[in-house]
């Protein structure tokens, strides 16, 4: 059996190959999939298969798959583009006959608000559509989406965001990833849609305390109105753009659409999910 893991080198991708191995997959059983081959030259010097794959090429898309049973496509990165481009993995899979094609997706993609849930939505509709076999991850948020803020926060002394009481269940990369080995390598997992997401979800007023524990000094939490998030990001000198991009994302956390802890992921992994201190602190050491 191989297994195709798709965005290799980046930080979900190959954390995958390496929880992969860790499970017992031999090496020679997994195909990195990388735009950047000489990115993943570390992952060929164990004895993996890695191969040219860009989501924007097509054929490189469908050589990658060929003769694999397994595919996991990891999303992109590219906002905008990110439809076309997982549509060029999912005809490949389906032309292939791929036996289970895993896909990460968002929290609730096809019914939530949350401003990232469109392109997941429609990949999810794509997926279901082409009649391949398919697993459905939809992973929260990220504890390494931090490691920005308690740099910030050294620089600065505070945490500010416009979130309100609202809550984050996220979990560690290696979490997410070891999930995903979990379903490509175990039974019983296709047809599922698993809402993946850390065991503890916090709020920005109990992150700032962390933050603080991990830079071992006091550092302040600031609750701003969408208003004047906006006016401090600009002020920052952001564009318009990410501005925008911001503060949605804080109205969504405020809303609650990050809120949700469902056990799937823990139960997935065998262990209870690592705690955000753990991955801060181990992020600001490194």
């Amino acid at each position: 059996m191989t297994i195709l893991v798709t965005g290799a080198s980046g930080h979900l991708g190959r954390l995958t190959v390496e929880a992969l191995l860790a499970r017992g997959v031999a090496a020679s059983d997994i195909r990195a999939g990388a735009r950047d081959v000489a990115k993943v030259a570390d992952l060929a010097a164990k004895g993996v298969q890695t191969v040219h794959l860009d989501y924007t090429d097509a054929a490189s898309v469908a050589d990658a798959v060929a003769g694999v049973e397994k595919v996991l496509l990891v999303s992109g990165s590219e906002l905008g583009q990110r439809v076309a481009q997982h549509m060029a993995v999912v005809d490949a899979a389906a032309a292939a006959g791929v036996a289970q094609l895993v896909y990460t997706s968002a929290p609730h993609a096809t019914t939530s608000a949350l401003i990232l849930a469109p392109e997941h939505k429609a990949t999810e509709e794509a997926i279901a559509a082409s009649g391949v076999p398919a697993t459905i991850l939809r992973n929260n948020w990220y504890h390494e989406n931090y490691l920005s803020t308690v740099q910030q926060a050294a620089a600065t002394g505070v945490v500010a965001s416009s979130t309100g009481a609202g809550r984050v269940a996220s979990a560690s990369r290696a979490d997410f990833a070891e999930a995903a080995a979990a379903v490509l390598t175990g039974e019983g997992h296709l047809g599922k849609v698993y809402e993946l997401g850390g065991d503890i979800a916090w709020d920005f007023a109990e992150l700032t305390v962390t933050i603080g524990e991990v830079l071992g000094r006091e550092i302040a939490y600031v609750a701003q109105t969408p208003e004047e998030q906006t006016a401090a990001l600009t002020a920052a000198g952001l564009d318009a753009g990410l501005v925008g991009f911001l503060v949605g994302l804080d109205a969504n956390i405020r809303d609650g659409l990050l809120a949700e802890v469902t056990g799937d992921l823990s139960r997935l992994i065998g262990r209870p999910t690592t705690p955000i201190a753990d991955t801060l602190r181990a992020g600001s050491a490194a």
